[in-house]
């Protein structure tokens, strides 16, 4: 469940920031600023609904809660960490991420042109 939360929401802030880059050319840093502005509130919704519903079971309420309370503790921590993981790193790792593929991208057409222009000299 934890898993599956943090790639949605991860998918969510690259799948808008690579729209944006294709329909308005806007550089990557620009992209994923905006998608994480437009996509906090989907994705604090769906994180603080798994998190709030399992906070009965991190207090250990009911009847033998203390034996559940360990799982309750996991799934609260593990969402809210996972919250901040997903809202800090991966626009972090996206910006990077485009860097190293501008760079790729401009030595590949380095090694690409530079046979053409030896044989055209």
């Amino acid at each position: 469940m934890l898993i599956g939360i943090v790639k949605k929401n991860a998918i969510m802030q690259i799948d808008f920031a690579l729209e944006a880059e294709r329909r308005e050319h806007i550089p990557p840093a620009e992209a994923i600023y905006q998608g994480c502005l437009i996509r906090f509130r989907p994705i604090m919704m769906t994180t603080m609904s798994a998190l709030l519903g399992g906070l009965p079971i991190a207090l250990g309420y009911g009847a033998g809660g203390e034996a559940r309370r360990p799982l309750g503790m996991a799934v609260v921590g593990g969402l809210a960490f996972s919250q901040l993981m997903t809202l800090y790193l991966t626009p972090v790792v996206y910006t990077y991420m485009a860097a190293i593929l501008v760079r790729w991208n401009a030595w590949r057409s380095s090694k690409t042109l530079s046979p053409l222009m030896q044989a055209g000299d």
